[in-house]
């Protein structure tokens, strides 16, 4: 007890019990907030009807992205000199905008919004058989770690969602884009880039790709989960691919821990 908690050998020989897995048969399914959000009609009301029909077999915890929006308060943000912490705060409150939009989408289905704060009520939700909604923005906000190229926070939705995957233990973490999944370039811009269906972590950073489709920092996250042992990018504009995805089916690209 009287130790301190940033020495080396100290926290080395910490005998730690394995990491409580909370919900272990939840799947953690963030909406992309540019690729699906944005698009409105033309992309997510398919989703949310399929996320509806999915309802039936499987529980999920939903998170949102902020998409162009939050480009667009970011942007406006550095011209004006604000310090990163706002920046964030600024992405939270338009992820949390496509968390309303979903979860009213989502209502006839027992769609709700929740905030980070309510993660241990959602064994209740899911007993009420609702289809509960959080915005994917981590609650860092005013408290975002300063970066060494940019005032854009590093960890944005997609960092958010799986560190919630790993908080609760979930079943599976996946995210829905409007791309097939990972390549070696952008396809929007190289349509010759290869497509990757699984790689390590390990593997990945060895590559050093100009462009991820997730965020970077997402992979060393993954790296050192004690309970989350791959992620999966799937195609949200292909119909029936989260489907499948929740079914446990190789869909779109899966991600390694090892």
């Amino acid at each position: 007890m009287g130790e301190s908690l940033v020495g080396r050998k100290f926290l080395d020989g910490l005998e730690v019990a394995p990491q409580q897995r909370l919900f272990p048969d939840v799947n953690v399914v963030k909406i992309g907030g540019q690729s699906i959000c944005d698009r409105g009609k033309k992309a997510l009301p398919a989703l949310v009807r399929e996320i509806a029909a999915a309802k039936k077999k499987h529980k999920m915890l939903i998170t949102t992205g902020g998409g162009t929006r939050s480009r667009h308060i970011y942007s406006i943000g550095l011209e004006l000199g604000m310090p990163t912490g706002i920046i964030a705060r600024f992405g939270s409150s338009i992820s949390e905008q496509n968390a309303l939009l979903v979860a009213t989408l989502l209502s006839s289905q027992g769609g709700i919004k929740i905030g980070h704060d309510e993660v241990t009520k959602l064994s209740i939700y899911f007993a009420q058989g609702s289809l509960p909604v959080m915005h994917g923005m981590p609650p860092y906000d005013y408290f975002a770690l300063p970066t060494s190229r940019s005032r854009i926070p590093v960890h944005r939705t997609d960092v958010g969602t799986l560190i919630l995957a790993d908080l609760i233990g979930a079943k599976s973490c996946i995210f829905v884009k409007d791309e097939r999944g990972l390549h070696t370039e952008d396809p929007k811009k190289n349509s010759a880039a290869a497509f990757i269906p699984e790689i390590s972590v390990a593997e990945l950073l060895a590559r050093d790709l100009e462009d991820l489709i997730i965020e970077r920092p997402c992979l060393e996250i993954l790296q050192k989960s004690e309970v989350i042992d791959r992620l999966q990018i799937v195609n949200g504009l292909e119909p029936g691919s989260l489907t499948r995805a929740l079914a446990g089916e190789h869909v779109g690209t899966i991600i390694y821990r090892v």
